[in-house]
């Protein structure tokens, strides 16, 4: 048996009617069965995706044995998100980085993840695949986890508030010197 960090071969996000979103396949240097020729070519995956889209377009499954390969999916909205694994590998853990995955982008897009939100916010989703997954090895199986690292940061309004109140004061310290002295008058 080879031990081998080296999970995850490709992740995948089709639409409803079959076609791409996005994809990013992972080719390590030295994968432990020698399939790292398998998938090199545009065509090849194209023709993957289109088999793979045709066994699950139907929701109410969560894995599959497509074309020597092990598939997890999960189906949101009008999209199918999937990882794709050697058939040895244990799918559990791809499942809860796909899981994580999903739950993360869902945290970071309110709930909306359907095509167009997708693809409007492509640097936030593709930021998520980074958090959960680099080089075929799956780094973070904590959705809250993986949001929090891509979420942009919100704008610091504490000090804007501390400023506008400062400069209050000073005002109204001004305005109480000048009553003073118009008074003393």
């Amino acid at each position: 048996m080879n031990l081998s960090l080296y999970t995850v071969s490709a992740f995948l996000i089709i639409d409803t009617d079959g076609h791409r979103v996005l994809a990013k396949y992972y080719h390590p240097k030295s994968h432990p069965n020698g399939e790292s020729q398998k998938f090199r070519m545009v065509k090849e995956q194209r023709a993957f995706e289109k088999g793979l889209y045709q066994k699950t377009k139907k929701a109410g499954g969560d894995i599959i044995l497509y074309d020597g390969q092990l598939a997890v999916y999960r189906h949101s909205l009008d999209l199918i998100f999937y990882l794709i694994g050697d058939p040895a590998e244990n799918e559990l853990m791809l499942y809860s980085a796909l899981v994580a995955f999903s739950d993360a982008v869902h945290m970071l897009l309110r709930n909306q993840v359907e095509k167009r939100a997708v693809l409007e916010n492509l640097d936030l989703v593709l930021l998520c695949l980074d958090e959960t997954i680099d080089d075929g090895i799956i780094l973070e199986t904590d959705p809250a986890a993986i949001a929090s690292r891509v979420s942009r940061p919100k704008a610091d309004t504490t000090e804007i508030v501390i400023n506008e109140q400062t400069i209050m004061q000073a005002y109204m310290t001004v305005k109480e010197k000048m009553q003073q002295r118009i008074g003393q008058l």
